[in-house]
């Protein structure tokens, strides 16, 4: 599981990336303002396995053999990830699946409940029409 905190210009963001053989799952989390290192801490206690575990989409992600990496090799990928601003796009990419499959879902129940309301205000209607046909 990997936790990057980066500011994407109006809000800081923490996303949590988890790999899980092969497959990974990201997730978002708004900070707002800068967080300090006890609010990253409690959110790392806390609330980080929440922000995974109410996630369902996944991406496969290619990994290279695991092999021993030379130190200094291992060092410079260290730097370059930290120098690294935002996330990777693997973790985008999840995180867009996640996005449409939530934009999907508003999209339905949005839909239902314009349809109840429509059902409503024309069984209302209907019962006026009839009280006024009985003469009430």
């Amino acid at each position: 599981m990997k936790l990057t905190v980066y500011y994407d210009g109006q809000f800081w963001v923490g996303v949590v990336e988890e790999n899980d053989n092969g497959r990974l799952k990201a997730g978002r989390h708004l900070f707002g303002s800068e967080p300090k290192d006890n609010e990253i801490l409690e959110f790392i206690q806390k609330n980080i396995h929440e922000v995974t575990n109410k996630l369902s989409q996944e991406v496969d992600i290619n990994t290279s053999c695991d092999r021993r990496v030379n130190p200094k090799r291992l060092a410079r990928q260290v730097a370059r990830e930290l120098s690294m601003k935002g996330i990777s796009s693997y973790a985008q990419e999840a995180l867009k699946l996640e996005y449409e499959k939530r934009k999907i879902e508003k999209k339905v129940y949005t839909r239902q409940q314009r349809d109840e309301m429509k059902e409503r205000k024309r069984e209302l209607r209907l019962q006026k029409a009839k009280a006024k046909h009985r003469g009430k």
